[in-house]
């Protein structure tokens, strides 16, 4: 059973993390490179993430500089920067991109606090259907005659203190994240 209830928490464990890569790519007003982790660039015929074929910097706190490894892949990382939802247009002179983030405005900030606050309530629906998977495999046990009762209600009780602490856990993200997000 005890294998069974750490295979649970392992996916409520990935549901954080997806979050946290998420909140990752939600740009604060300030230059993170990590907007650009799900931008995928066309490296002969190969969709490539811009980080394996460009060196990027953030020489400014609003500014990220893309420096292409070979100069002809600056045209196909501007395209997948335009395509993508980034909303920032590239910049180039020729060897280096450069994307400036303009300062956010009021109603962008307060857009984005409440696109944090649906990702994190999505998060804790996924945790919470965890719960139930994990929940109705127990019972599955006990009906099986492979669990007590004890066993089953030591069990659920378990993965209620575990569902509590990764939905606290999502709460202190979506609180920093939109904290960040507020901070002009």
């Amino acid at each position: 059973m005890e294998e069974k209830i750490m295979l649970y928490e392992e996916k409520m464990e990935k549901t954080l993390g997806t979050l946290q890569e998420e909140f990752g790519s939600i740009r604060a007003g300030r230059a993170n490179p990590k907007v650009l982790d799900r931008i995928r660039v066309d490296y002969y015929g190969t969709p490539t993430p811009i980080q394996q074929v460009a060196n990027v910097s953030v020489p400014e706190p609003r500014l990220i500089q893309i420096q292409p490894w070979e100069k002809n892949l600056i045209r196909e990382i501007e395209k997948a920067i335009n395509m993508s939802d980034l909303g920032i247009n590239p910049t180039n002179d020729g060897r280096v991109i450069r994307l400036v983030f303009p300062e956010l405005t009021e109603e962008r900030r307060k857009d984005l606090a409440k696109e944090v606050k649906k990702k994190g309530e999505e998060a804790k629906v996924a945790i919470r259907n965890i719960r139930r998977d994990a929940n109705d495999a127990l019972k599955k046990m006990n009906k099986a005659n492979e669990l007590t009762e004890d066993d089953l209600k030591n069990g659920e009780d378990e993965i209620q203190k575990m569902t509590d602490k990764f939905i606290e856990k999502v709460n202190k993200e979506v609180e920093l994240k939109s904290k960040e997000i507020m901070t002009v």
